[in-house]
């Protein structure tokens, strides 16, 4: 009997382990995104993270990551030390036809003083991504921002850039596409920001 208990004991622990480890990560269509992260010698927090829709077509997961969460805009964008933004292919899209919707939201979001600032930083991203004839289901693309050195641009956790985009307006140029007044999709715009609304239907 006791080594009956020991044994339920144990298993018991072990699911408790198995939950735990569950929760560090969030799942999104899939996509898991862990809670917590480590970038330039600092912890990362997930803020939020949720689906891209175009029309009722999922496009991509992104996940935007903090050193302390917030609940607004001017709060992320004001937020200070490391960034990150990071995003996961739901289905296959082409990387000029990215690159040009990228460009084309940071225009819309973007103050014009803070756009013609970021328009080193955007020019590079347009040629990164024309130069990639197609993104596919699975890729993940993550831009990392450190302040003092720059916003880092990876794909599949591999630098795409000899050098980080020094202006820092480029990044926050870059998460106006999603957090701006006329952001990519407002559902999407919630979940980064972590406002809990009812679930859109897929």
């Amino acid at each position: 009997m006791r080594a009956f208990i020991v044994a339920a004991l144990v298993a018991a622990g072990s699911l408790g382990g198995a939950a735990a480890a569950w929760a560090d990560t969030v799942d999104v269509a899939n996509v898991k995104y862990e809670t917590a992260m480590d970038l330039a010698g600092q912890k990362l927090v997930l803020n939020g993270a949720g689906i891209r829709y175009k029309f009722v077509v999922k496009v991509y997961t992104a996940g935007l990551y903090l050193t302390h969460k917030a609940g607004t805009t001017q709060e992320v964008l004001t937020a200070p030390g490391p960034k990150r933004i990071h995003i996961s292919m739901l289905r296959e899209i082409d990387g000029n036809e990215l690159g040009k919707l990228f460009t084309k939201g940071m225009e819309a979001n973007a103050p014009r003083d803070e756009f013609v600032k970021s328009i080193n930083g955007v020019l590079k991203l347009s040629e990164v991504f024309a130069s990639r004839k197609q993104l596919n289901t699975g890729d993940s693309f993550s831009v990392d921002y450190v302040p003092g050195i720059g916003s880092t641009l990876l794909l599949n956790g591999k630098p795409l850039m000899a050098e980080p985009i020094k202006e820092p307006e480029f990044f926050t140029a870059l998460l106006r596409i999603w957090l701006g007044d006329k952001p990519a999709d407002d559902a999407l715009k919630d979940a980064l920001l972590g406002v809990k609304k009812a679930r859109r239907g897929s």
